[in-house]
């Protein structure tokens, strides 16, 4: 399925050179990509699952469950909810490679637990529950209710280059005081970086007062720059 709201012809362009041309071995990465993901330019392989980070999640680390092969997209057995009696989520994804998106595939289901809007954020590790509300998102949709697949969101991709990292911030669900995301997923070209962040213990459990971000629970309250 796929949603074009906010998103004109010119957004678009053909080709994902960057994304193939900086491989020696991009015929195969393409035909492996097609394969996980179902299209040849997804970024599956770029995310660095291992420092997603979800905030208001009910389980641990769960979010990491919704970035799945597109095979199995529509598997509801792993799945990120929030926490009860409060249906905001805030999701940070670094990726491992400089990122120039064009698409975002998101999917919570055909209930009305699914999330009725999402605020997408390039670029800002900074962003916690009492800052996002005042932050002007790079982009922000309406989702579509009673979707029984992943609905593919077109950027504009104008705003989304040199990407190293995406924030989601999903205020509510359509109905309820829970939501639930089963699937998401991201297209566009890509950039090896040659540097490695360095990273710090992940604290599980810090005060309120310490303002936590998705960022810095992998920095231990620092951001990532």
């Amino acid at each position: 399925m796929n949603c074009h709201d906010e998103a004109g012809d010119d957004d678009y362009h053909a080709g994902h050179s960057h994304g193939h041309g900086h491989h020696d071995h991009s015929h195969d990465h393409s035909h492996d990509a097609a394969a996980d993901t179902g299209f040849s330019d997804s970024l599956f392989s770029k995310v660095n699952i291992d420092l997603v980070r979800c905030l208001n999640e009910s389980t641990p680390d769960a979010i990491k469950q919704v970035f799945k092969p597109y095979h199995r997209r529509l598997d509801t057995t792993q799945f990120v909810s929030s926490d009860p009696d409060d249906p905001e989520l805030l999701v940070y994804v670094p990726f491992t490679a400089m990122i120039k998106l064009k698409s975002i595939f998101i999917w919570g289901g055909s209930s009305d637990s699914a999330p009725s809007h999402v605020r997408v954020f390039a670029n800002r590790d900074d962003l916690d529950f009492e800052s996002v509300g005042d932050a002007a998102p790079t982009q922000e949709w309406a989702l579509a209710r009673g979707a029984r697949e992943p609905v593919e969101y077109p950027v504009r991709v104008t705003k989304f280059g040199g990407v190293r990292s995406l924030t989601l911030h999903f205020p509510q669900c359509f109905d309820g005081d829970e939501s639930t995301v089963y699937f998401l997923a991201f297209r566009g070209e890509w950039v090896e970086l040659k540097d490695t962040p360095v990273v710090a213990v992940y604290e599980l459990k810090p005060t309120a007062a310490d303002h936590k971000t998705p960022a810095s629970e992998n920095m231990g309250h620092h951001s990532i720059h």
